[in-house]
């Protein structure tokens, strides 16, 4: 798969693409990600990119122009516009979007971009509800939960379908050395080899930590076998109906 990176300080993006998992990946020939400068482009002294805005108000802000240029240069499935009146970045994005060829990111600054490059670009995508320097950050955000999908990129090809988000709730906690750190052990039932006992706890734990920290995540997460660990949990039977999900039969007394 193939990123480009469109942006006014690729030095700032060079780096990253050098180190841990992503500079393996591209060492690898598994990932490719071109950095472009967009003043590369430009054909004057001073390499112009901006200008005042027009009706008057403060900064400056990317010609659309000039960044028509710049997109010549990427022949993406898609090109993306880092902004945030995009569309919220989820998970589920990032699975669609690892389906794609060549991914080009375009990066902002300073007061944004004219807005007639919105018609250039095939979505607009936001991490979320707040605003930051420039798009650098951003792209760099989304091209890490695209990439980390893609076969081979992740030493264990199973980690990314247990993490938060991709099974639909939060992770399970995790722990490790030392066995027990300032008076904080590791939970007993990790330390046995009943793997049904421990993959029972893990989702437990899962939906404990989504009720507590991320309710809005329920009940679109839920498997049909999650009901009596939530009653488990203190939700209630009606909350539980609530969700869609079919209680567990009762056992009979003897």
């Amino acid at each position: 798969m193939k990123f480009s990176l469109l942006t006014l300080f690729p030095a700032l993006l060079e780096p990253w693409r050098q180190e841990a998992i992503i500079g393996k990946a591209i060492a690898k020939g598994l990932l490719e990600v071109d950095i472009l400068d967009i003043r590369s482009v430009t054909t004057d002294k001073h390499r112009t990119v901006d200008d005042t805005p027009y009706g008057g108000g403060a900064g400056m802000v990317l010609r659309v122009d000039v960044i028509a240029k710049a997109l010549e240069r990427v022949q993406a499935d898609e090109i993306i516009l880092l902004s945030p009146a995009g569309a919220r970045f989820d998970q589920k994005m990032a699975e669609e979007l690892s389906t794609k060829k060549h991914l080009a990111l375009l990066c902002g600054r300073y007061e944004g971009f004219d807005s007639r490059v919105e018609g250039l670009v095939t979505r607009e995508v936001s991490l979320g509800d707040f605003v930051m320097m420039g798009g650098e950050a951003a792209a760099v955000c989304l091209l890490e939960a695209v990439a980390r999908l893609l076969p081979g990129v992740l030493g264990d090809q199973a980690s990314h379908q247990e993490d938060s988000f991709s099974s639909g709730i939060l992770d399970y906690p995790e722990y490790t050395r030392p066995l027990e750190w300032q008076g904080r052990a590791v939970p007993e039932i990790l330390r046995g080899g009943n793997h049904a006992a421990i993959a029972r706890w893990r989702r437990l734990e899962a939906l404990r930590r989504t009720l507590q920290r991320r309710p809005d995540l329920i009940p679109s997460g839920l498997r049909d076998t999650d009901a009596a660990l939530l009653l488990e949990l203190g939700v209630s039977e009606a909350q539980v109906l609530e969700w869609g999900l079919v209680l567990p039969k009762k056992k009979r007394k003897r």
